[in-house]
């Protein structure tokens, strides 16, 4: 059964009604620049204190520094981090090297037809650029590029070259960028990603979760 990742979190009353929608993990974003839903780490660390057993807590950033994200992680101690800055493997690794039980996602942005706008790369690019990541991160999420945007642009990419890059790699994929209850199956049936995340696609107006749009995206998502 594919995993769902609920993103965008701020508040306990949120995290329990998005746990009781049947959510896997649940992601907080904490120094993410352009997020339209940030939360500081204190709140972020009071929260996460307060989730149950199994669901995962994510830490959802642009920082970059190795030993800034260690800082960042002792200040919240989540399940994971998800980098959505430009990092390396090694940047990777060398977090793991201090904090071996962290899970971490390292997340590659897709456009229509290369892994970001106006590069001109292959669906081999993309593949190769995953690829990278294979013995440094645990999972790798597809979002969508969109000029400045680190990710929550709420755009659909190619989903050929999600596709093709599930098919290619052994490391796990989340697919990310503009899934809402009403592409969600089609997302699922299509990539056969081990995971999918959303934010946008489930949020009202001023991007507190809208319970309903969850609960159908979560049963939609897991149905395939």
């Amino acid at each position: 059964m594919t995993r769902v990742k609920i993103c965008g979190i701020r508040s306990i009353d949120e995290a329990r009604a998005v746990i009781d929608a049947d959510a896997d993990a649940l992601g907080f974003h904490v120094d993410l620049e352009h997020s339209k839903c940030p939360i500081g780490a204190a709140t972020a660390s009071a929260i996460i204190s307060r989730l149950p057993p199994f669901v995962a807590s994510v830490v959802v950033t642009t920082t970059t520094d190795a030993k800034d994200l260690i800082r960042l992680v002792k200040a919240t101690w989540p399940t994971t981090l998800q980098l959505h800055g430009e990092v390396s493997p090694d940047t990777v690794r060398a977090v793991k090297a201090v904090l071996p039980f962290l899970k971490i996602y390292a997340v590659v942005h897709v456009s229509g037809s290369a892994v970001a706008e106006g590069s001109g790369e292959t669906k081999e690019d993309a593949v190769e650029k995953v690829r990278a990541f294979e013995d440094a991160a645990d999972a790798v999420i597809l979002d969508t590029a969109g000029g400045s945007a680190r990710g929550g642009t709420g755009k659909v990419h190619d989903w050929r070259i999600s596709k093709k890059i599930v098919e290619s790699v052994s490391i796990p994929i989340i697919l990310a960028g503009g899934l809402n209850p009403e592409n969600a199956a089609d997302a699922v049936r299509q990539v056969r990603s081990y995971a999918v995340d959303v934010e946008s696609g489930v949020s009202n107006a001023d991007h507190t979760k809208n319970i309903e749009k969850v609960k159908l995206f979560i049963e939609r998502a897991k149905s395939v």
